[in-house]
């Protein structure tokens, strides 16, 4: 017995490029984040890994893993989570690179040491991450939110009338004409 997969309906021809439709990145797997799970999993990667570098002297590592785990976590997510994935991971890298420095430095001048070297031969890597977040956001379909703006009054005050509660009065308590 063979399944098949259902139709999804046709996009509009609006939705459609003169090629065809726009292709978006979606993930095939059945695994989904969520924001915040997303975020967790990319810090315990970012404090694991800076960790291993802070031992063995490997920041390379801690940089490469961290641009992996970048697009991974983007990929998996939710759309409805990449907001806060899209503004997490420069102060998540932060976060895991001064846990480990703490937990690895002999003392706390040494531990703020390490974490401004580690920060700054790293910053590369830090900012390739970032870049690959928003391009993989960009490409499932992220939109910034921007703030609506309407010319029309609103309605929505007390009473359905623009301008003022029930009672009759103006926007300033003066009586209506």
């Amino acid at each position: 017995m063979t399944q098949t997969r259902a139709e999804t309906p046709p996009r509009s021809r609006q939705d459609q490029g003169p090629l065809g439709p726009a292709p978006r990145l979606e993930p095939r797997a059945s695994v989904r984040l969520t924001g915040r799970g997303a975020i967790t999993a990319l810090f315990a990667l970012c404090f694991g890994t800076q960790l291993i570098a802070a031992w063995t002297g490997w920041g390379t590592l801690a940089g490469a893993a961290f641009v992996c785990g970048c697009g991974a976590v983007t990929y998996y997510t939710r759309t409805s989570g990449l907001r806060a994935v899209v503004v997490c991971p420069p102060l998540l890298f932060l976060a895991g690179t001064v846990c480990a420095e703490l937990i690895a430095a002999p003392s706390t001048f040494l531990a703020a040491e390490e974490i401004l070297v580690t920060l700054g031969t790293l910053a590369a890597w830090l900012f390739t991450g970032t870049a690959l977040t928003i391009v993989i956001a960009v490409g499932r379909g992220y939109r910034s939110a921007k703030p609506r703006t309407s010319r029309q009054p609103s309605t929505n005050r007390p009473g359905g009338v623009p301008g003022g509660p029930r009672d009759g009065s103006g926007p300033r308590g003066q009586p209506r004409p």
